[in-house]
């Protein structure tokens, strides 16, 4: 009997050698390229470490560091969890609005499109130069307009309480990549559902409710996970404003704590690159970089658990 199976046993061992072999170039590149980052991540959060001499162990002070005594991890943890509910929502949400609404079109839609998504196009630096001249509370023109008509004009990048909702306005206008993904799956819900829907009485928030975000929700999830992730990696545009808006614009020799103005534009990626490569303190800012990692895996967890919740009633 043993005998009868050894051609099996052998068939399944060249099978499962054979997909190996296959998915070596992708266990090779997971391996070097996030396991072990990973692993010497939590290795050096562990020790005393500036780069230049051996690490040491030094057990739990780095994370007793960051989690009690450091001061701008709070800020940056609050500013990054604001960015990661408010800005993403915003940003799934107009996208979808501006998607809906380049389908309604019926002329000129080519156009309309192009404008919607040049925005995109713009490189994350000059984009934010450019919105922080835009918003300059002196001189800039959004100001300048709000001021003829009569409203408030507020300080932006300079007040602690607008730089993150200008920072969230930044995001919106280049929100061409959502509108673009949202119109090719609004596309592609099937008209004949709507056609049924519409010889029931349904209204239009009840085809949207019932029949488009049904069809629409794993395009919705896709948005939100990759919104969470861009969110957690939100780095040049806060720095960039947060310089510009504090009058550091020169290079070299100019020395810049991030988060101006009073720590509102702070962010946890800044806090790794402040700490491991301008402090070399690299045993905290594995500390930094550990906690936005998990940030990240429980934010995605959550959101591929319940993912009907998201989404409302419309599942």
């Amino acid at each position: 009997m043993p005998a009868a199976h050894h051609p099996l046993r052998s068939k399944q061992r060249r099978s499962a050698l054979r997909t190996a072999a296959f998915m070596s170039p992708w266990l090779i590149g997971f391996s070097v390229f996030f396991v072990y980052p990973l692993l010497s991540t939590v290795y050096f959060s562990f020790t005393r470490y500036d780069g230049f001499r051996q690490p040491s162990f030094n057990g739990l002070d780095n994370w007793s560091y960051v989690f009690s005594d450091y001061p701008l991890f709070w800020p940056a943890m609050r500013n990054t969890l604001w960015l990661v509910l408010v800005m993403v929502t915003c940003r799934v949400a107009f996208g979808l609005g501006i998607g809906l609404l380049i389908t309604k079109i019926k002329t000129a839609t080519g156009v309309f499109r192009t404008l919607f998504y040049l925005p995109y196009l713009a490189p994350p630096v000059a984009a934010t130069l450019a919105f922080v001249f835009l918003l300059n509370p002196g001189t800039g023109p959004v100001n300048t307009l709000l001021d003829a008509v009569g409203l408030p004009t507020p300080g932006w990048f300079t007040d602690a309480d607008w730089s993150k909702p200008a920072l969230t306005a930044l995001a919106l206008w280049g929100v061409g990549d959502l509108m673009v993904i949202f119109m090719a799956a609004l596309l592609d819900v099937p008209k004949e559902q709507y056609e049924a829907a519409e010889l029931d009485g349904a209204g239009a928030w009840a085809r949207f409710r019932h029949i488009t975000l049904p069809n629409i929700s794993p395009i919705i999830m896709f948005a939100v996970v990759t919104g969470v992730i861009q969110a957690m990696q939100y780095y040049a545009q806060p720095l960039v404003a947060g310089k510009v808006a504090a009058g550091v614009i020169g290079g070299s020799g100019q020395q810049f704590e991030p988060g101006y103005p009073d720590k509102s534009t702070l962010t946890l990626p800044q806090l790794v690159y402040n700490l491991g490569f301008q402090r070399f303190d690299y045993g905290t800012a594995c500390v930094v970089a550990l906690v936005l990692f998990a940030l990240s895996m429980a934010f995605t967890a959550l959101l591929m658990r319940r993912r009907g919740g998201l989404i409302g009633a419309g599942e």
